[in-house]
């Protein structure tokens, strides 16, 4: 069993590790592996989590995914509470388990997967994704749907915005179609960046030095997303290392 899981405790955090040895103890057999996300970073994780759930893989794999803000509501929190645990059963076999908040599982539901709220308790532990979550995330892997409640609304994600930052610096973003005909070189802005970039069929179709806007590798049920990629440079750099959600404007 495949067992990732999307966080933002940030790379090599001793989060990490407390959250797998607590998953080593109620799934000895499952092979986890980490995905960082800037902190509080939704978009980022939420464009993960489907990126993860809707590609090839094994069909019992499971999608972990915990970057809680606790933005649901403004006023304090008693007892740590938080945004709810949900989960998703996909027709592929996947499960997917995740907190429900901001765009953590917009992009999943934007594909029609059913979200469905898990009977847990939302509140006891700063660290609820070692201390609460995992009981239930090892009931729901075993086929244990009991914990199921009712479906939960879930906003879309962000359209035409960057979506995820890779360790090149390419920028994925949530453009599915080209802005403009292959070959034109068209002027891009995040926030109070602008750079110009060529579009074309393939993220390399543009000699070094310069930047392409192309289907790159991300995507799902047939969709490409676009990638903002400077070819020798890092593009995130170019256009001031944006957060996701950042909308990416075509200004000329």
């Amino acid at each position: 069993m495949l067992l990732t899981v999307v966080a933002d405790y940030g790379t090599g955090d001793l989060a990490f590790a407390e959250v797998r040895q607590h998953l080593a103890l109620l799934l000895p057999e499952a092979d986890v592996t980490a995905v960082p996300v800037p902190p509080f970073d939704t978009v980022a994780a939420g464009f993960c989590v489907a990126q993860l759930a809707l590609g090839e893989g094994p069909s019992d794999r499971i999608v972990y995914a915990n970057v809680a803000p606790r933005r649901d509501r403004d006023e304090p929190r008693a007892n740590n509470a938080g945004e709810r645990l949900a989960a998703a059963r996909l027709d592929s076999g996947v499960l997917v388990v995740g907190v429900n908040s901001g765009a953590s599982l917009s992009f999943l539901a934007a594909e029609g997967v059913p979200v469905r709220a898990v009977r847990v308790a939302d509140h006891g532990s700063q660290f609820r994704s070692r201390d609460v979550f995992p009981a239930a995330l090892a009931a729901l892997a075993g086929g244990d749907d009991s914990l199921l409640g009712e479906e939960l609304p879930v906003g879309p994600p962000p359209k035409q915005a960057v979506a995820y930052t890779d360790g090149y610096g390419n920028l994925k973003t949530t453009w599915d179609e080209p802005p403009a005909p292959a070959g034109t070189v068209v002027r891009v802005r995040i926030g109070q960046a602008e750079a110009s970039a060529t579009v074309s069929d393939g993220v390399f179709e543009v000699p070094a030095g310069a930047m392409s806007f192309a289907p790159g590798s991300s995507g799902w049920n047939g969709r490409a997303f676009y990638e903002l990629l400077s070819r020798g440079d890092s593009a995130a750099q170019i256009f001031g290392h944006p957060r996701a959600g950042t909308p990416v404007e075509i200004v000329s």
